[in-house]
């Protein structure tokens, strides 16, 4: 028999900056975390207890055990199949999953839920579009795996990597894919003190990190065509409708929302989370607050994954380097003449290279 979590399930505050005040709203519900894991030790299967104890305990704490109870299973499938992509398979799903929770949670517990709604309605369309770019790519298969992870093991030794493994890859991402969400248990708090009525900046907000995964879209789709048309070419050395053979023999995209940043998908996934934190910081009157940790994790990641992403391109793509000084990293840069140039100097080689030949 499950008894219920003693204590309260949510902090008593009294204005909207309480709700964003760590001491007040996670700090008193810490030992809820050791009480969850002894009573979930005593299974049932009365469901009313299991009801009971989800709906006593509070979210916040409930989320991240869930975290905590996932890097394990990651860890173990992972070194199991020797295959490190087990992470990234949850990905796309596992903060809509969160977001899930809060909302839910809300929901039985009687609570204002028209933000938390919105956010889950976001969270569902970032959730579809990251998981069909994940398929279409082939991440599903079976034996897939990030290409970054074997370069990486053949950089570090094997028990290395398998202490990587564990503080990383299974347990770190785990609890920062649970930490990203973290902004919508302050929204979740602070509608119980404004109550259901959207604003018109609340409506800014949700529909801004809608146009950010519309935005994620474009490029995913952007980079998939080109990759197919090299794929294509490579294959009938015939280059594809609407295609340059110079843009196809570089080997990697310059044109469309790629001729202004060198990782417009990456851009838009960093804004999408620190804009879901400026949300909640908004809604509770403070500057920052706690749930920046995981923002900022957020943002510290994508900027060492991108950095080694384009480490391994500059290897591979002999121009990569003129297109690293050219184009932004994410934003688009103010001054030079941008991918233009690059696409004029490989128009320049080509001529020189046929020139050569008609004099040989």
């Amino acid at each position: 028999m499950i008894l219920p979590v003693t204590g309260m399930s949510l902090p008593v505050v009294k204005t909207l900056a309480d709700c964003a005040d760590f001491s007040k709203t996670v700090s008193p519900f810490i030992p809820q975390l050791q009480t969850l894991t002894q009573q979930l030790l005593h299974p049932t299967t009365d469901s009313e207890s299991l009801k009971s104890l989800y709906l006593s305990t509070n979210p916040l704490i409930s989320g991240f055990a869930l975290s905590l109870f996932l890097a394990p299973i990651f860890l173990v499938v992972s070194e199991f199949n020797k295959n490190y992509s087990q992470v990234d398979r949850c990905w796309s799903i596992l903060p809509t999953l969160y977001n899930a929770h809060f909302t839910i949670w809300a929901h039985l517990n009687g609570l204002p839920t028209q933000r938390l709604d919105n956010v889950l309605a976001f969270s569902c369309l970032w959730s579809l579009r990251l998981t069909f770019n994940y398929w279409r790519k082939g991440g599903y298969s079976i034996g897939s795996e990030d290409y970054r992870w074997e370069v990486l093991r053949e950089k570090i030794p094997p028990s290395l990597f398998f202490v990587f493994n564990v503080l990383f890859i299974s347990l770190a991402q785990s609890v920062l894919l649970f930490s990203i969400t973290t902004p919508t248990y302050v929204l979740l708090l602070a509608s119980r003190l404004t109550g259901n009525p959207m604003t018109t900046v609340d409506l800014v907000f949700s529909g801004g990190m809608i146009a950010l995964v519309l935005l994620e879209f474009f490029a995913d789709n952007q980079q998939w065509n080109y990759q197919s048309a090299k794929k294509q070419y490579q294959k009938t050395a015939k280059v594809p409708p609407n295609y340059e053979r110079e843009d196809l023999d570089r080997g990697f995209i310059v044109t469309g929302l790629f001729s202004l940043s060198r990782h417009p998908n990456f851009a838009a996934e960093q804004t999408i989370w620190v804009l879901l934190y400026q949300w909640c910081c908004y809604e509770t009157l403070t500057f920052w607050n706690w749930t920046f940790f995981g923002a900022m994790s957020y943002l510290i990641l994508f900027q060492a994954s991108t950095w080694f992403t384009e480490l391994v391109s500059s290897g591979k793509y002999p121009e990569y380097a003129e297109y690293q000084q050219l184009v932004g990293k994410f934003l688009p840069k103010l001054t030079g003449h941008g991918v233009g140039e690059l696409r004029r100097r490989a128009v320049v080689k080509r001529d020189a290279n046929a020139a050569a030949g008609k004099k040989s």
